[in-house]
């Protein structure tokens, strides 16, 4: 398969796992071994790059931003967003249970395999991993709250969203659901008001440009404790991804009703209760979502040793 169409498949899939509230692209991005590359080619505003721009030097500029990589997989979470958006809520609303059990598997799966990344693992990442873990899980139970929506909070609001968004384990949509700005800025891109809209992305390509840099810098000077870290995170947010759980608020969102509290529960514990349905089904896609797992880095692995 050709290098870029493997970029472009990866974009579809971020596209997609961004859709369902409580999944990350960044937590696809690391299950299909892109994060890395994607950090660095976002954090490359520096005084080179400001440079190359006054300058006039186009392919440069493209070549410092690995604009190969990003177009490809630009193009993939655009197509995923307009093509395959519809089938992954469509599967929400009508087979949630099976929906979360195969995330739930890939994230898990992709848990383990990251971990066994981190060389010499010690107490000090084990540390980092159990930080991680809170930090995910506490993210993933808060309950919405009420914001004002004035100019700053919308600045506010696109910077802590696009932040979540490259971070495994934590959705942006789910962020903005908290800040109970989820409803105002989709009103606002929907209505096509272009001065929420223009705010909104300020602070996101703001929270984009800051954060990645700051994200690349701990990969590269402590890799194996960013690691442990964010894979503790991931590892937190299987609580949002919890398969059987019932939900005890909704919020109107356009013509959709978005699930904004949940309970957890045993799957012994869902009302009319069936042993295929509610349990073997589920199982059996949290064990697909682990195998493809295992497949992938099995795959990916080989393809380091060859190299």
């Amino acid at each position: 398969m050709p290098k870029w169409l493997k970029i472009y498949l990866s974009g579809v899939l971020m596209g997609a796992a961004d859709v369902v509230p409580g999944v990350s692209g960044g937590t696809v991005a690391f299950i299909v071994g892109v994060y890395d590359r994607l950090i660095a080619a976002l954090s490359g505003v520096n005084k080179d790059s400001i440079q190359m721009l006054f300058k006039g030097d186009v392919k440069a500029l493209w070549r410092h931003f690995d604009g190969g990589f990003l177009l490809a997989l630009g193009a993939g979470v655009v197509t995923s967003i307009f093509l395959i958006a519809g089938l992954i809520t469509h599967l929400l609303a009508v087979y949630p249970t099976y929906l979360w059990s195969f995330f739930f598997g890939l994230i898990l799966a992709s848990a383990v395999f990251l971990l066994k990344q981190v060389k010499s693992f010690s107490v000090r990442h084990g540390i980092a991993l159990i930080v991680g873990i809170s930090a995910g899980a506490s993210l993933s139970l808060l309950v919405p709250t009420t914001m004002n929506t004035s100019n700053f909070m919308v600045f506010f609001a696109g910077m802590i969203a696009i932040c979540a968004m490259i971070l495994p384990g934590i959705s942006g949509s789910f962020l903005l659901l908290i800040m109970g700005m989820y409803g105002f800025v989709l009103n606002a891109i929907k209505s096509f008001d272009l001065t929420v809209i223009i705010i909104f992305a300020a602070g996101a390509l703001v929270g984009l440009l800051s954060f990645s840099k700051f994200l690349n810098y701990l990969l590269h000077k402590a890799h194996a404790m960013t690691l442990s870290f964010l894979t503790g995170i991931m590892l937190g947010a299987l609580v949002k991804v919890w398969p059987w759980k019932v939900t005890i608020s909704w919020e109107q969102i356009g013509d959709k009703n978005i699930p904004v509290e949940t309970d957890l529960i045993w799957p012994w514990q869902v009302p009319n209760y069936q042993l295929l349905n509610d349990l073997v089904v589920p199982m059996a896609f949290i064990l697909v979502g682990v195998l493809m797992i295992f497949c992938a880095s099995y795959i990916y692995l080989r393809n380091e040793d060859k190299s």
